[in-house]
C-alpha cells in the first residue's frame, strides 16, 4: 500500500487494479466523538437486548409456574374424585349413600404466593400498578383544580370517610363480644367431646340444639347493635361481614371435628384419644385468612414486617382512592335525586355513567381486601398458602369467574354446602347442589348490603340469584378471547347497575319524605315513589 498526498492506492486480491480513495482530513476530536458514540450505542443496544431477554425469561418462568400449579391442582382434583367414587358404597342403586367423612375431597393447603405477588415481580405488571397510582394522582389534581376554579378555595373532602367510619368504638365493642362468643363455642364443644360417652345419645341432641340456638342468637344480637345505634354504612358493613365470617368459621370447626368425636368408642370400648383440637389451634384458625379448618397449616419461616406495612398501606391507599372516585364521579350525579325532575333518559345516562367508577370500585375492593388485607394477615400469622384468588380476569365464563374471584369463600361453599347437599341428596343431584349454593350466596350478599345501607333493595339478589344463575350454566365449549370480552362487558354493566340503583335509593331516602310509617318503608324502594312524583 502506498500513500501519496490525500489519496491511498491499494491492491486487492493480488490483482494489478489500482483503486484511488479520497482520504478526508480528520482531526483527533472528531475521531474521539465517533468512537465514544459507537461505544455508547453498542452498550445501549446490549442493555436493551439483555433487558428483553430477562423479561422473556421471567415471563416464561411465571407461565411455567402457573401451568404447573394448574396441572397439579387438576391432578389433585381428579385423584380426589376417583378416590371418592371408588370408596362410595352403593346400596342397591340407591342414591342416598353413606360416606365416611375422610373420603370427602379435602382441601390441601400448600405454600404458595398470591398471583399478583408473583406478577408484580415483572416490570410490565409493575407498570400497570404505577398507572393506577398515576390515575389516583390525576384524580387528586383534578379535584384540586375543580375546587379552586369552582369554589375559589381547596380543602380535602374526607367528610364521606369520616361519616362512613363514624362510631367505630361501638364497632370495636361489638366485635369483641362476637369474638368472645366464638370462644364459648370451643368451650362447649370441648365439654361435649369429653363427656358424650358418659351421658348417651340425648347429650348429643342437647348440644346440637344448643349449637343451632347459638347460631340464631349470634345472627340476631349484632343486627340489634346496628339498628339500635344507627351505625353508618362502613361501620355496619364491618359488623355484618365479621358476623358472617365468624359464623362460617365456627361451622367449619364443628363440621370438621364433630365426625371425629362421633367416631370415638364408648366407655366399654378400647380407650381412645378424644379428637378435640387444642385451644391454640382454634384461636389461630379464628384469625387465619381461611374459612376451612385444619389442625395444621403450612407456615413461613419468618415475618417480613416491611411487607405487612406495605400491604396495610395499600389498603389505606385503596380507601383514599375509593373516596376520590365516589366524591368526584358518583355523588355529584345522585345527590339531587328527589330535588330535581327525572326521566328515563336521566336514568339510562346515570347507569352508563356509573359503569367506569363502578369497575374502579370493584378493582379497589379486590385489591384492597382479597390481596392486600389478606396477605398482610397471612404474613403476620406466617400463613403460607396465599391463594386467596385465582386469575379471574382471564375467565371466559361466569362459572370460572365465580370460582376464581374469591377462593376463600368459594372453598367454604364448596366443601360445606355443595358437597354436603350432594351427600344428603345423592351425588347425581349436582344441579340442585349448585342452585342451593347460588341461592344461599345471593341471600347472604343481599343480607350484608341491606343491613350496611339500612334498607332492602334486592338489586344484587336479583342479579346474583337470577341473571347470575343463568350465566353460570352458560359455559363455552371452546373458550376464546371473545368470551373473555363478554365477561368484562357483563361486569361493567352489572357494576353500573348496582352503583346507580343503590346510590339513587340512598339519596332518595335522604331527600324524599317517608311514604310508609311501618316496616314497609324499609322494604319498598323509596326511589320509585320519589321519582314517580318528580317525573316529567
Amino acid at each position: 500500500m502506498e500513500v501519496g498526498g490525500n489519496f491511498v492506492r491499494s491492491a486487492e486480491d493480488g490483482t494489478n487494479d489500482l483503486r484511488l480513495r479520497k482520504v478526508l482530513p480528520m482531526d483527533e476530536d472528531t475521531e474521539d466523538v465517533q468512537r465514544v458514540g459507537a461505544s455508547l450505542s453498542q452498550s445501549a443496544i446490549k442493555q436493551l437486548k439483555r433487558q428483553k431477554l430477562l423479561d422473556r425469561i421471567q415471563s416464561k418462568r411465571l407461565d411455567f409456574l402457573r401451568q404447573v400449579d394448574s396441572q397439579l391442582g387438576e391432578l389433585f382434583d381428579e385423584v380426589t374424585q376417583e378416590v371418592d367414587t371408588f370408596q362410595q358404597p352403593y346400596t342397591n342403586g340407591n342414591a342416598n349413600v353413606q360416606r365416611d367423612s375422610n373420603s370427602r375431597g379435602q382441601k390441601t393447603f400448600v405454600p404458595r404466593d398470591s398471583i399478583l405477588t408473583d406478577l408484580f415481580e415483572m416490570q410490565h405488571i409493575q407498570t400497570i400498578y404505577h398507572i393506577f397510582v398515576a390515575i389516583l394522582i390525576v384524580l387528586m389534581i383534578n379535584t384540586f383544580v375543580y375546587d379552586i376554579v369552582d369554589k375559589g378555595s381547596w380543602m380535602v373532602d374526607f367528610s364521606m370517610v369520616s361519616f362512613a367510619f363514624d362510631r367505630m368504638p361501638i364497632v370495636l365493642h361489638t366485635w369483641v363480644y362476637m369474638q368472645l362468643a366464638t370462644i364459648v363455642v370451643y368451650c362447649a364443644f370441648n365439654h361435649w367431646a369429653h363427656n358424650r360417652n358418659t351421658y348417651g345419645t340425648w347429650f348429643d341432641w342437647l348440644y346440637c340444639a344448643g349449637y343451632l340456638g347459638y347460631q340464631a342468637g349470634f345472627g340476631f344480637l349484632p343486627l340489634r347493635q346496628i339498628c339500635y345505634h344507627s351505625l353508618p354504612p362502613t361501620a355496619a358493613l364491618i359488623v355484618v361481614c365479621e358476623q358472617v365470617r365468624m359464623v362460617m368459621k365456627v361451622h367449619s370447626f364443628v363440621r370438621e371435628n364433630a365426625p371425629k368425636v362421633l367416631k370415638t368408642k364408648g366407655v366399654d370400648g378400647p380407650k381412645q384419644h378424644v379428637m378435640c383440637p387444642d385451644f391454640s389451634k382454634y384461636l389461630y384458625f379464628l384469625f387465619a385468612p381461611t374459612l376451612v379448618y385444619r389442625d395444621e397449616y403450612p407456615r413461613t419461616p419468618s415475618i417480613r414486617w416491611n411487607y405487612v406495612v406495605s400491604n396495610f398501606g395499600q389498603v389505606v391507599g385503596c380507601l383514599v382512592y375509593a373516596n376520590f372516585v365516589l366524591v368526584r364521579f358518583m355523588i355529584p350525579v345522585f345527590r339531587n335525586i328527589g330535588k330535581e325532575p327525572t326521566s328515563p333518559k336521566v336514568l339510562v345516562l346515570a347507569i352508563f355513567g356509573s359503569m367506569l367508577p363502578g369497575m374502579l370500585v370493584l378493582f379497589l375492593v379486590f385489591f384492597g381486601v382479597l390481596h392486600s388485607w389478606l396477605n398482610a394477615f397471612a404474613e403476620m400469622l406466617r400463613f403460607a398458602d396465599r391463594q386467596f384468588y385465582k386469575d379471574w380476569w382471564n375467565s371466559t365464563s361466569f362459572a370460572g369467574y365465580y370460582r376464581s374471584w374469591n377462593v376463600v369463600v368459594h372453598d367454604w361453599l364448596y366443601y360445606y354446602i355443595y358437597k354436603d347437599i350432594m351427600l344428603l341428596l345423592g351425588y347425581h343431584n349436582k344441579t340442585y347442589a349448585a342452585l342451593s349454593v347460588f341461592v344461599l350466596s345471593a341471600i347472604v350478599h343481599e343480607y350484608i348490603i341491606a343491613f350496611a345501607l339500612g334498607f332492602f333493595y334486592p338489586v344484587l339478589l336479583c342479579m346474583f340469584g337470577g341473571i347470575g344463575v343463568v350465566l353460570f350454566f352458560l359455559v363455552p365449549q371452546q373458550p376464546s378471547r371473545m368470551w373473555n370480552i363478554g365477561l368484562w362487558v357483563g361486569l361493567f354493566i352489572g357494576m353500573g347497575l348496582l352503583m346507580c340503583l343503590y346510590c339513587q335509593e340512598w339519596y332518595a331516602r335522604i331527600n324524599c319524605p317517608r311514604v310508609y310509617d311501618s316496616y314497609a318503608d324499609y322494604l319498598i324502594p323509596r326511589s320509585w315513589t320519589c321519582m314517580m312524583q318528580n317525573v316529567h
